[in-house]
Protein backbone atom coordinates (compact mmCIF):
# COMPACT_ATOMS: atom_id res chain seq x y z
CA UNK A 1 0.00 0.00 0.00
CA UNK A 2 1.59 3.84 -1.24
CA UNK A 3 2.05 6.51 1.30
CA UNK A 4 -0.41 9.18 0.54
CA UNK A 5 1.16 12.41 -1.00
CA UNK A 6 1.41 15.55 0.90
CA UNK A 7 -1.41 18.02 -0.87
CA UNK A 8 -0.21 20.11 -3.52
CA UNK A 9 1.37 23.06 -2.45
CA UNK A 10 2.84 22.02 1.05
CA UNK A 11 6.08 21.30 -0.36
CA UNK A 12 7.33 25.07 0.38
CA UNK A 13 5.85 25.10 4.22
CA UNK A 14 7.84 21.81 5.14
CA UNK A 15 10.87 23.05 3.46
CA UNK A 16 10.25 26.99 5.57
CA UNK A 17 9.74 24.03 8.74
CA UNK A 18 12.88 22.36 8.31
CA UNK A 19 14.74 25.49 7.58
CA UNK A 20 13.62 27.06 10.96
CA UNK A 21 14.14 24.07 13.08
CA UNK A 22 17.63 24.12 12.05
CA UNK A 23 18.54 27.21 12.94
CA UNK A 24 16.28 27.11 15.88
CA UNK A 25 18.47 23.86 17.01
CA UNK A 26 21.75 25.73 16.24
CA UNK A 27 20.90 29.31 18.10
CA UNK A 28 19.94 26.80 21.19
CA UNK A 29 23.59 25.11 20.67
CA UNK A 30 25.28 28.22 20.15
CA UNK A 31 23.75 30.27 22.88
CA UNK A 32 24.66 27.31 25.23
CA UNK A 33 28.13 26.91 24.03
CA UNK A 34 28.59 30.92 24.87
CA UNK A 35 27.45 30.90 28.32
CA UNK A 36 29.24 28.03 29.57
CA UNK A 37 32.71 29.12 27.92
CA UNK A 38 34.91 31.00 30.36
CA UNK A 39 32.51 29.90 33.46
CA UNK A 40 33.69 29.42 36.78
CA UNK A 41 32.65 25.90 38.17
CA UNK A 42 33.85 24.12 41.33
CA UNK A 43 33.94 20.08 41.88
CA UNK A 44 33.92 18.34 45.12
CA UNK A 45 36.29 15.32 44.94
CA UNK A 46 36.04 14.55 48.57
CA UNK A 47 35.55 14.95 52.38
CA UNK A 48 36.50 13.97 55.72
CA UNK A 49 35.25 14.28 59.35
CA UNK A 50 38.00 15.02 61.54
CA UNK A 51 36.14 15.54 64.46
CA UNK A 52 33.57 16.85 66.36
CA UNK A 53 34.13 20.50 65.20
CA UNK A 54 36.05 20.34 61.44
CA UNK A 55 35.91 18.28 58.24
CA UNK A 56 38.41 18.58 55.43
CA UNK A 57 37.14 19.34 52.04
CA UNK A 58 39.06 18.80 48.58
CA UNK A 59 37.93 20.22 45.40
CA UNK A 60 38.98 21.24 42.03
CA UNK A 61 38.15 24.43 41.12
CA UNK A 62 38.00 25.61 37.49
CA UNK A 63 37.83 29.22 35.71
CA UNK A 64 39.99 31.15 33.41
CA UNK A 65 43.58 31.46 33.46
CA UNK A 66 44.64 34.91 35.30
CA UNK A 67 41.28 34.91 37.35
CA UNK A 68 41.07 35.17 40.89
CA UNK A 69 38.33 33.28 42.26
CA UNK A 70 36.77 33.46 45.79
CA UNK A 71 34.99 30.01 47.08
CA UNK A 72 32.69 29.66 50.11
CA UNK A 73 32.82 26.19 51.38
CA UNK A 74 30.20 24.67 53.90
CA UNK A 75 29.97 21.93 56.80
CA UNK A 76 26.39 20.48 56.92
CA UNK A 77 24.95 18.40 59.26
CA UNK A 78 22.82 15.26 58.88
CA UNK A 79 19.57 17.72 58.37
CA UNK A 80 21.81 19.54 55.58
CA UNK A 81 21.96 22.37 58.26
CA UNK A 82 25.02 24.69 57.86
CA UNK A 83 26.62 24.02 60.69
CA UNK A 84 30.16 25.50 59.51
CA UNK A 85 31.43 28.12 56.28
CA UNK A 86 34.70 29.45 55.93
CA UNK A 87 35.59 31.11 52.11
CA UNK A 88 38.71 29.90 50.74
CA UNK A 89 40.60 32.83 47.87
CA UNK A 90 42.48 31.11 44.97
CA UNK A 91 44.68 33.45 43.30
CA UNK A 92 44.87 34.27 40.01
CA UNK A 93 47.51 31.88 38.29
CA UNK A 94 48.50 30.73 34.58
CA UNK A 95 46.68 27.49 35.52
CA UNK A 96 42.84 26.47 34.25
CA UNK A 97 42.18 24.47 37.05
CA UNK A 98 43.34 24.51 40.93
CA UNK A 99 42.99 21.44 43.33
CA UNK A 100 42.44 23.02 46.83
CA UNK A 101 41.92 21.56 50.27
CA UNK A 102 40.70 23.29 53.01
CA UNK A 103 39.54 22.67 56.86
CA UNK A 104 35.97 24.16 57.53
CA UNK A 105 35.39 24.48 61.39
CA UNK A 106 31.85 23.70 62.88
CA UNK A 107 30.13 24.59 65.44
CA UNK A 108 28.43 20.91 65.52
CA UNK A 109 29.64 17.51 64.15
CA UNK A 110 29.52 17.82 60.33
CA UNK A 111 28.59 14.80 58.14
CA UNK A 112 29.94 16.29 54.78
CA UNK A 113 31.47 19.41 53.10
CA UNK A 114 30.30 21.02 50.03
CA UNK A 115 31.58 23.47 48.06
CA UNK A 116 28.57 26.08 47.99
CA UNK A 117 29.71 28.72 45.41
CA UNK A 118 32.56 30.01 43.42
CA UNK A 119 32.86 34.10 42.06
CA UNK A 120 35.48 35.70 40.49
CA UNK A 121 36.61 38.97 42.30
Amino acid sequence: MPLPRPAPGTGRWWFVGIIGCTIGVGLAVWLGLANSLGAITATDTGYKVLDDRSVRVEFDVHRPAGEAVTCRIQALDATFGVVGVTDVDVPASDEGSVHKVVVVRTASRAVTGVVDSCTAH
